[in-house]
């Protein structure tokens, strides 16, 4: 029988706790770490509202809501779409296009989460499809927050964080 050294024992104990910090972050909800307080516009903002509003908040994208319902969501990506331009279009002038309508270029398609949805699908969701924030709406269709990639960061660091694993 051999004997186990103490360094590979500590080796052990390091992999065990950190497979159980591994494990806290499975069991993590989006509810749990979505932003609850949401900035949120309306289809007939215009791009120069818009604008500022990308500028005041430190967002990539706004819910777009009717009645309170979700309708759409706006992004940087979808604002600078305005302005691009290909060889046989003619280029509108600048005021023409500030007074586009946040219902001219939002995404009806929304892509969106559940409170109780786990976040290592959410991440999955955000890495497959290449987004930085999504919706979490409830069974009846109110938006309820946003998580976001810093949102699920924030989850892994804190479900990981060896110093209060036993």
């Amino acid at each position: 029988m051999s004997a186990v050294s103490p360094r590979s024992a500590e080796a052990a104990d390091a992999h065990r706790v950190a497979g159980a910090a591994m494990y806290r972050f499975l069991e993590c909800k989006a509810g749990q770490y979505m932003t609850r307080a949401v900035e949120t516009v309306t289809h007939e903002r215009t791009l120069r509202e818009l604008g500022a509003l990308f500028e005041t908040h430190d967002f990539n994208a706004f819910p777009v809501l009717e009645a309170g319902k979700l309708i759409g969501i706006v992004t940087k990506l979808d604002f600078l779409r305005a302005f691009a331009f290909t060889t046989d279009q003619i280029v509108p002038h600048y005021d023409e296009l500030m007074r586009r309508t946040v219902g001219e270029l939002m995404s009806t398609d929304v892509l969106y989460v559940m409170p109780t949805t786990a976040l290592t699908r959410v991440l999955e969701l955000m890495v497959s499809h290449r987004t930085r924030s999504i919706p979490v709406l409830s069974a009846d269709g109110q938006l309820l927050g946003m998580i976001s990639r810093e949102d699920v960061m924030r989850a892994l660091r804190e479900a990981t964080d060896l110093r209060d694993v036993p």
